[in-house]
């Protein structure tokens, strides 16, 4: 199902249904698209919409849905009404992937919604459209294998076609370090482009690359964070760690201001005594 090599004659290439064809669907397009045939669904799009990007025929989601891979691409809330739709039309066999930015929902809503005889496998590419402007090559991705054996197709293949760094993990164990990679930094990048404007020309090397973070970031849909802050399950546990550290380095600096202020003070009132 996953090319071992590129094929020279497109109509070989395996068929591959991508639903929702946001900035992340058209960066997975410019990437599969010399080793798929791909059919991607987008209610934006009509079928057989003339401006399809390079290798990409938009088509009605049925069509998208019998392909022997398909690959839900929107939104994690929008997800189980994307898996009730697909559902009948998935052929015995068929491999549906998920890239969202939380693992356990996604696991639990294709598990439930999807038939028995489609195999399942949850990913969630650690970069977007920003951090893979100069390729992918060493950037990570991560596989958490739901139902069936397809996997360690998938990792081969992204290995070897793309360099790509994958991530065997579960869907827990995923979510677990996700509500730290990503929900403390979209939380920290949300408070400080609130700040803005920031200093831009006295700038140190570890602020430069704190602003580089955070432009990473910045243009991701609502959507995005959403999912990373609402929908993981750890997120929560996560920012209330983070808040309380932050408040209680708040009250020592507050404390320690308060102590020199009193100092100064009776320094002052001594003076004027003498």
């Amino acid at each position: 199902m996953f090319p071992d090599k590129l094929s020279e004659r497109p109509h070989q290439r395996p068929r591959l249904g991508i639903i929702g064809f946001g900035a992340f669907g058209r960066l997975m397009a410019e990437h599969l698209h010399p080793f798929f045939d791909l059919r991607c669904h987008d209610p934006k799009h009509a079928a057989g919409d003339a401006d399809a990007p390079q290798g990409v025929t938009f088509v009605d989601l049925a069509e998208a849905a019998r392909c022997p891979i398909v690959v839900l691409a929107m939104p994690v809330a929008a997800m189980a009404q994307a898996v009730q739709a697909i559902a009948p039309h998935l052929a015995p066999g068929v491999l549906v992937l998920d890239v969202g930015s939380v693992k356990a929902l996604p696991a639990e809503i294709m598990t439930a919604g999807l038939p028995d005889h489609v195999d399942v496998v949850g990913t969630h590419p650690l970069f977007g459209p920003q951090s893979a402007r100069n390729g992918l090559a060493g950037l990570k991705i991560a596989l958490c294998p739901i139902r069936g054996e397809q996997a360690p197709r998938i990792a081969a293949f992204l290995r070897r076609h793309f360099a790509l760094d994958v991530i065997m993990t579960t869907p827990e164990a995923h979510d677990r370090e996700a509500a730290a990679v990503q929900g403390l930094t979209h939380l920290i990048a949300k408070v400080l482009v609130q700040m803005e404007p920031l200093p831009s020309t006295m700038t140190t090397r570890s602020f430069d690359l704190l602003m580089e973070g955070i432009n990473m970031v910045r243009d991701d849909a609502p959507e995005v964070f959403d999912a990373i802050e609402r929908l993981n399950p750890f997120a929560a546990e996560m920012r209330r760690k983070f808040f309380s550290l932050a408040a209680e380095l708040a009250d020592e600096l507050e404390g320690a201001d308060a102590a020199r202020r009193s100092v100064a003070t009776r320094q002052e009132n001594d003076a004027s005594v003498a």
